[in-house]
């Protein structure tokens, strides 16, 4: 499946006293990319609540911290669409510093009904542009 990437860079904000990454960052930071994954196929988050009554939340995560990043870094988040099936994605994601690699992790979202909070079936005509893109 094609990969997207989101650029980022490092500002003091996400760094700790030493200038190095916070670890929940790096979460902040797939998260941007997927939200503009989606936003590249016309699918803003806000729209697809208030009109199709959907949201997706992060259900779970497996990450995996290679080398840290540091304050003004230029990132690169990579964002792979592993599988779409019913209520789930699966995400690979990978963090890169040119090319090497940062921090890499599984990310499975759940896509809910918006009033209820309960699993839904990711709506067709989503379904079918982000299984078209790849």
């Amino acid at each position: 499946m094609t990969e997207f990437e989101w650029p980022i860079r490092v500002y003091y904000e996400d760094t700790d006293s030493g200038g190095v990454v916070y670890h929940s960052n790096y979460l902040n930071f797939m998260e941007r990319a997927r939200t503009e994954w989606l936003r590249s196929m016309g699918f803003e988050q806000d729209v697809l609540i208030a009109e199709h009554n959907c949201l997706f939340a992060v259900h779970s995560m497996q990450l995996n911290f290679k080398r840290p990043a540091k304050f003004n870094d230029a990132l690169l988040v990579r964002s792979q669409l592993v599988k779409a099936v019913g209520a789930r994605m699966e995400f690979e994601q990978k963090i890169y510093r040119d090319t090497e690699l940062l921090c890499e992790a599984i990310v499975k979202i759940a896509c809910l009904d918006a009033i209820r909070f309960r699993p839904m079936v990711i709506p067709p005509f989503l379904l079918m542009e982000i299984q078209s893109e790849h």
